[in-house]
């Protein structure tokens, strides 16, 4: 796959982008990648107190005002939240960012994750990285994309799938410098401390964000650190190409067991 300069990270829901791989994009955006942002879901069930069409305008705006921090346009596919599933419609509707944007390299949620919705985000990317470059499927008013890109797995929810067990890490990004750059596009999502305390019992989400990278940091002698997976299944590219770009601030497992 060709480097053409252009990034995509493709999240479930408003913020997901940013609790995951923002301080890595942001390290990226500053070797010249020109980064694209989008969700499947709006956000429209993040609120106890206003109504979805509401709270939903509230989070489009408040990812547009995240992305703009990396200079990066946003894009909705369309889509409520928990009503996600691997359906023609949303198939195609992702595909057609993917065609929008045209990125060598992609990042999305984990294949295993903590709700049903990170799980069809990232069955969804997946299928649109590799059928968007298929002349034959159609999406009026677009263009196959150049070629698979490369696809990378952000972290699981506390590192855990749905039966408590320890998600695979393919490798470390050294974020340290950009932490307080993350925290200040995750902070554009100030609607959501409300709704993360009351559904999910965590208060101060920023600093639960930057506990977590510290955590993630830990197990590789640095202070903050973003883990990744990469897809290597057949036709996807092979290269660690993350490695490749960051140097030594990426740490690829390379087969080392992980430390719960």
């Amino acid at each position: 796959m060709e480097d053409n300069g252009r990034i995509l990270a493709f999240g479930c829901h408003p913020d997901d982008v940013e609790f995951t791989c923002a301080g890595t994009l942001a390290l990226l955006r500053d070797l010249g990648y020109q980064i694209h942002v989008a969700t499947i879901a709006r956000g429209n069930m993040g609120s106890m107190i206003l109504g979805g069409d509401e709270i939903a305008a509230i989070r489009l705006q408040e990812c547009r005002d995240a992305a703009s921090v990396l200079d990066a346009p946003y894009y909705w596919a369309g889509w409520d939240d928990v009503e996600i599933e691997f359906c023609h419609d949303l198939r195609v509707n992702v595909a057609r960012i993917l065609r929008q944007v045209d990125p060598f390299l992609v990042f999305t949620q984990p294949p295993a994750d903590y709700m049903v919705d990170h799980e069809e985000t990232s069955r969804l990317v997946r299928n649109a990285c590799f059928c968007a470059s298929m002349p034959n499927f159609r999406i009026p008013g677009t263009e196959r994309t150049n070629a698979v890109p490369y696809l990378y797995y952000t972290d699981a929810m506390e590192g855990r799938d749905i039966l408590g067990r320890t998600t695979p890490v393919g490798m470390y990004v050294d974020i340290s410098e950009k932490i307080d750059l993350k925290a200040e596009m995750l902070a554009r999502h100030r609607s959501q401390r409300e709704w993360l305390l009351a559904q999910h019992g965590i208060d101060q989400y920023i600093l639960h964000m930057r506990g977590w990278a510290a955590h993630r940091g830990g197990q590789v002698g640095v202070p903050y650190a973003e883990v990744f997976c990469q897809h290597l299944g057949h036709a996807y590219p092979q290269e660690n190409v993350l490695h490749k770009l960051l140097g030594p601030l990426c740490h690829p497992m390379q087969g080392k067991p992980l430390t719960p």
